[in-house]
């Protein structure tokens, strides 16, 4: 894949407070050239223009060449595969990629939909469990916590994709209190942030958001 679309263009579509900043994150590890285009909620997101792009008129996508991926998790392992030289994901077929692939969808899947049916006031009665994905918020939870305290990254030894999507879900679930303050969680986000790359992308989407003058 590298080969065939090594010297296509990268665009980001995004805005500076969104998930578009997990996208800028795993782009900044990945270390080549790309460029921005800022969107807004309400007016260009949902301009015919965008909704070409991506029809559900949501950020981030990422084009790049001829492909159009959307969605944290599809971005950050398309970009994983595509540019492998990064080093952003474990080799095909070793144990470690199925802890790649298990965190990283753990991560885009049942980590964020409990969180945001917390944040919404969903309650999952006791007989519901069985229908939602991560059973309940407070077994999610364990579960993160027993893993993270026994492992530096969420696929073993090594940072990989599956971390920037999983430690942008840590990092703002401690910052905005959707998490709780586990010390696991919070050793665990200090270390991701402290990247140079993750610095890097906080800086441009933070610079987005401050009024020009």
């Amino acid at each position: 894949m590298a080969e065939a679309h090594e010297m296509d263009e990268l665009i980001l579509y995004t805005h500076p407070m969104s998930r578009g900043r997990t996208a800028r994150w795993m782009l900044e590890e990945v270390g080549l050239p790309y460029r921005t285009i800022w969107l807004d909620y309400g007016t260009t997101m949902k301009a015919p223009e965008y909704l070409a792009v991506n029809p559900l008129g949501k950020v981030p996508a990422l084009r790049h060449g001829p492909a159009v991926i959307t969605e944290c998790a599809a971005i950050c392992a398309y970009l994983a595969d595509a540019f492998p030289e990064a080093g952003l994901a474990p080799p095909p077929g070793s144990a470690a990629r199925g802890a790649y692939y298990r965190w990283l969808f753990i991560a885009a899947g049942p980590v964020e939909a409990a969180v945001i049916d917390r944040v919404l006031g969903v309650t999952i009665a006791a007989e519901q469990q069985a229908m939602v994905g991560y059973g309940s918020y407070d077994a999610m939870i364990d579960m993160l916590d027993a893993h993270l305290a026994a492992n530096d990254y969420a696929a073993g030894d090594r940072f990989s994709a599956a971390d920037i999507v999983l430690g942008a879900q840590i990092g703002w679930g401690l910052e905005f209190g959707t998490l709780p303050q586990r010390a696991s969680f919070a050793a665990y986000a200090e270390r991701l942030l402290a990247r140079p790359a993750a610095q890097r992308a906080r800086a441009i989407d933070d610079a987005a958001m401050t009024p020009a003058g």
